[in-house]
């Protein structure tokens, strides 16, 4: 988990330490707001009429998306709709009843849906190996088909800032490319479109929010805690680059930003020949459509 700032409220009197957490909550309440206002303008994420499908693993990210977007709507320049949807994968000793009693108490719409994925990855997957990639996939798989049926216009994930820099970071080390995770992704049949509200802001933000809202995290027990994920060991090297090098991050996501094709070297961005820009390769999101894994279909689970 990301290093984040934080005050020994513990060693306060009851009262002190009381008006402190309230001034730290209300203070990354409105940072965060201000980030998912200015990533949702920036990138035209939610438009009028919008039906947004909130996707909540119960993870600390999820939880602080569906909050923050909560919070927005109530002074959004345009009205849109939020629904909360959770994954059941039928992973043992998984409380089932925490999101339902969490969602209930919030009067928003929610769904639960229960596809027992976590069999078939433990089935699919040798012992060892990495579980993430498959168990994402038939998740989304399962997600996006819902979307579709239920209207769904946006479907808003919880990947924040730092998940987009260490996506760039592993697929230059690991996968060869310059690409990352967009904040806003449409897939090329227009089934579905995701959106990330979080890109603007900081995962230690965000965990301390989660913290100080006290959000009921469920962790994800599938794959333990494979420390020696590539993943992890990019973490790692952000957390040590954000203590020594504090800027450092921040700067990284500008460059993100403003990307200059000309001073790269892929002939499908740019014609180096005659000094132009071009469309460029297009990667399309994984859509609801039948996706294989061996012998399992992700659609008829």
């Amino acid at each position: 988990m990301s290093e984040a700032t934080t005050v020994d409220f513990a060693s306060l009197p009851a009262s002190d330490a009381g008006r402190k957490a309230k001034t730290e909550l209300n203070k990354l309440r409105k940072r965060l707001r201000r980030e998912a206002g200015q990533a949702i303008a920036e990138y035209s994420m939610i438009e009028a009429g919008d039906k947004v499908m909130c996707c909540l693993s119960g993870g600390k990210d999820s939880y602080a998306m569906l909050d923050i977007l909560m919070n927005l709507r109530k002074s959004a320049p345009v009205p849109f709709e939020l629904i909360a949807v959770n994954l059941d994968q039928k992973q043992p000793g998984f409380p089932e009843q925490v999101l339902p009693a969490y969602l209930s108490s919030l009067g928003i719409e929610y769904h639960i849906i229960e596809k027992d994925t976590y069999s078939i990855v433990r089935d699919k997957v040798p012992e060892g190996k990495t579980t993430c990639g498959l168990c994402s996939r038939l998740r989304r798989g399962i997600l996006y088909n819902f979307a579709e049926e239920h209207g769904v216009t946006k479907i808003a994930l919880g990947h924040h800032r730092d998940d987009l820099l260490e996506t760039l970071f592993l697929n230059m080390f690991y996968g060869g490319k310059l690409k990352s995770m967009p904040p806003v992704l449409h897939s090329d049949d227009g089934r579905n479109t995701v959106i990330r509200p979080l890109a603007f802001s900081r995962e230690k933000d965000i965990a301390r929010y989660a913290a100080l809202r006290e959000f009921p995290i469920i962790p994800c027990n599938l794959c333990g805690s494979q420390e020696n994920l590539q993943r992890q060991v990019i973490k790692d090297m952000f957390r040590d680059w954000d203590r020594k090098h504090p800027g450092r991050l921040e700067t990284m996501f500008r460059a993100m930003c403003n990307v200059e094709p000309s001073h790269l070297a892929d002939s499908d961005l740019y014609d180096f020949r005659n000094g132009e820009r071009l469309g460029g390769k297009r990667q399309a999101v994984q859509t609801a459509a039948p996706v294989s894994y061996g012998r399992v279909d992700i659609l008829n689970l």
